[in-house]
């Protein structure tokens, strides 16, 4: 797989990119649980007071305050007692809570000087207890029980006076030391209070002391609202604009690895030898260059958001709940993991081995199906339809069953998953009720754990995906390889030799034996014979004799086994194969053309050839006739595999793009077998005068066809068993005599170049 990875190189900017965009991403995501907890309880509910500090007070009301701690000094330090012009920092504090307008007096209100987050947090403790007293004490059920036990130990003179007074303005006329014995009865029970109670019911007392001076709370309140609701918009919105440039950049690099690949796998397969494309299978080859690379890029598309998205979120939503959550809920979210990798950990072990199996049947689906499509003339002709039906469905079944197998696991997934993350909610749910009614933790804590669990729980969740959709790409990334990696068994040497210009066209055979790969006996053994420019050397023998693979020796098709091949005084294998294969012009047996029209094919060899030599090859090919009597001529369109012309007029069409290319040698591996007789012979007489000076190597199984060859080359299971002319040969070679009167009669044969 990383052998694979590596071609993503070609895409390093854009993978950096994309890094920095998912770290922005998750950055935001993991900011927006907390502002929900504000908005929750902050904003609902304290009103938008952030804070047990007041930033505005009536000094009256910090009298008071004070008369609750001994702190006065360090809470005293942090307040200023606006005179009658106020600094910039004052001003601006009554603009916010009271308004333009609003005339203040001096030396009645104190407001909040400008001091750190944290020195402001630990302040907010110190008041947040006197705050809380001084809230209580004011309540009339509280208040009077207190002044009734205050009034029973005084004279009935003090009782009279004091009883038209509140509770404050008793303690404030008691001493020190008889109002701390008053008020400890329901301190203690203050002090006892979880830090979050306190803490809540000291805002509510800020927000009262706001009301008392004309502070409008409610537009307070909606304010914070509005502008942390603004942020998490903006946030979310830095999050949507991340992740649409997310999947676009994935998508393009996803698809260029795509390409890449595909590139790679056919510039290699198109150097291929016979040998490889024998191990490889056309159906593989298909099946790699298109199935399997799809594989690959749809894991890409994901593999960013999973290798840098996901671990991010996953440690990041860990470390948020410990630091800003309440960490005794922590248990939950590893339930929810242990939970998640049981049901992917089964399920993989389950999979995994019918994925490595599923790309093979996918391969035998494809080659059942092209090997039926090809032969479908023959298996029509020999009513075989229900038996290729049959062939097909097995392979199709086998896949099916395999895919239904592997689908059936993959459906499962997510409906378990789902019940995990709705079962983890509920347990959240469950608990972190139980907290907020003990005062533990409050509902915006409880919202953003749940945000910050499910976070989680979603990034072992893609993992999860993610590690289902890698063992089949990672067996789709080992066929790719296998065929990248492959090296062709025909190669260039380091150094190439150039050809004898005084040896044009010359081609020799020393001595050459030849065994495909893996055989265990030779196919060809001892091939000696020379062709010569300005010579037709034909080649016969009886089926399987190895005539064509002789010829396919020369543009090294395969490379021979012993002996030598020289053309032009060369040796094939020290020279270039370019340079090589330009010097032939071969016609296979079977007549390939490919998708276009007739002048693209007949150009094949050189499309700046001119109109003149291309007519001119359609008429020594003896394709011009047909050719004319098309409606577009030249023009006209040949469908993939020319399966919209004849068998002849394929064949034709293949020797003329052979002639058009004017090589120095001509190899014709039984090209003239569908030709009626008289085709043959004017298609012969046309290539005589063309090739004069030419090398022509003809490979036939018709007697006529080779007849007037000055050297007829006679092969017997892989050995020249006659070399000579047509009347040498029948005066001297069984073999050729017999594969002679096979076909024709002594007279027949007795007239030579007669037809």
């Amino acid at each position: 797989m990383l052998k694979v990875l590596r071609n993503l190189k070609k895409s390093f900017l854009s993978v950096v990119v994309i890094v920095l965009l998912l770290c922005l991403q998750a950055a935001t995501d993991l900011a927006l649980p907390e502002y929900t907890s504000k908005i929750v309880n902050i904003g609902i509910q304290a009103g938008g007071i952030e804070e047990a500090v007041p930033e505005i007070i009536a000094k009256e009301d910090m009298d008071n305050l004070l008369m609750f701690t001994q702190e006065d000094n360090q809470i005293l330090e942090n307040y200023t007692l606006v005179g009658k012009e106020p600094n910039k920092q004052e001003e601006t504090i009554i603009n916010k809570y009271l308004g333009k307008d609003k005339e203040v007096q001096a030396d009645t209100i104190y407001t909040l000087k400008k001091i750190e987050e944290e020195p402001k947090q630990e302040l907010a403790k110190i008041m947040a207890t006197p705050l809380l007293e001084w809230q209580t004490i004011q309540k009339e059920e509280i208040a009077n029980p207190i002044k009734e036990k205050m009034m029973a130990k005084m004279p009935e003179v003090q009782k009279h006076y004091i009883q038209t007074q509140s509770l404050m303005e008793i303690i404030k006329n008691t001493p020190e030391e008889q109002r701390n014995e008053v008020l400890s009865q329901f301190t203690s029970k203050i002090d006892d209070m979880q830090d979050s109670i306190k803490e809540q019911a000291a805002i509510a007392t800020v927000k009262e002391v706001y009301k008392k001076l004309g502070v409008d709370t409610d537009k307070l309140q909606n304010n914070y609202i509005l502008m942390a609701g603004m942020q998490m918009l903006g946030i979310a919105s830095i999050t949507m604009i991340s992740a649409i440039s997310i999947m676009l950049l994935s998508s393009k690099v996803a698809a260029k690895l795509g390409r890449t690949l595909r590139d790679k796998v056919f510039k290699k397969v198109i150097h291929f030898s016979n040998k490889e494309l024998s191990e490889f299978s056309t159906a593989s080859l298909i099946t790699r260059s298109t199935n399997d690379i799809q594989q690959i890029q749809q894991l890409i598309t994901m593999l960013f958001r999973v290798v840098v998205y996901a671990p991010i979120i996953g440690i990041g939503g860990f470390v948020k709940v410990l630091t800003t959550s309440d960490s005794q809920m922590a248990w939950i979210i590893g339930v929810a993991i242990l939970a998640i990798l049981f049901i992917v950990g089964t399920l993989f072990i389950m999979t995994m081995p019918k994925f490595k199996k599923l790309q093979e049947l996918v391969d035998k689906v494809n080659q059942v199906a092209r090997e039926i499509l090809t032969g479908l003339p023959v298996i029509r002709a020999f009513h075989k339809e229900k038996k290729e039906e049959a062939r097909f469905e097995v392979a199709n079944t086998n896949l099916m069953k395999t895919d239904r197998f592997v689908s059936r696991a993959m459906s499962m997934m997510m409906p378990l998953l789902m019940l995990v993350m709705n079962s983890i909610m509920i347990l959240i749910v469950w608990v972190g009720g139980h907290n907020v009614e003990q005062g533990v933790m409050q509902v915006g804590d409880m919202m953003a754990f749940i945000q910050y669990t499910m976070q989680i729980v979603m990034a072992f969740l893609m993992i999860s995906m993610i590690s289902i959709m890698l063992p089949r790409a990672a067996v789709s990334a080992r066929r790719i390889n296998e065929v990248i990696e492959a090296e062709p068994s025909i190669q260039d040497l380091p150094e190439v030799k150039e050809f004898d210009p005084n040896k044009k066209g010359l081609v020799e055979f020393k001595n050459v034996s030849f065994r495909y790969p893996d055989a265990d006996t030779e196919v060809l053994s001892d091939i000696n014979f020379t062709a010569k420019p300005g010579e037709t050397t034909a080649i016969i023998g009886s089926t399987g004799s190895g005539k064509s693979t002789v010829v396919n020796l020369l543009p090294r098709f395969y490379d021979v086994t012993g002996g030598e091949l020289l053309i032009d005084g060369v040796n094939v294998k020290e020279v270039s194969q370019k340079k090589l294969r330009d010097l032939i012009g071969f016609v296979p047996q079977k007549g390939i053309l490919f998708s276009g029209t007739i002048e693209s094919n007949i150009k094949y060899a050189d499309e700046t050839m001119s109109d003149e030599r291309m007519k001119q090859a359609a008429e020594i090919a003896q394709a011009i006739d047909f050719i004319e009597e098309k409606e577009k001529q030249f023009k006209e369109p040949i469908a993939q595999g020319g399966s919209n012309v004849s068998g002849g007029q394929k064949q034709r069409l293949a020797i003329s793009r052979a002639i058009a290319k004017d090589p120095e040698i001509f190899v014709f591996d039984d090209s003239f077998s569908a030709l009626d007789f008289k085709t043959d012979s004017k298609l012969r007489e046309a290539l005589a005068s063309k090739t004069k000076n030419k090398t022509v190597i003809l490979v036939a199984q018709r007697i006529s066809t080779i007849m007037n060859a000055e050297k007829i080359v006679v092969l017997e299971e892989g050995k020249v068993v006659g070399v000579g002319t047509h009347e040498e040969l029948m005066k001297d070679n069984e073999t050729y005599r017999q594969i002679a009167l096979s076909q024709l009669s002594e007279e027949e044969l007795g007239k030579k170049g007669g037809e």
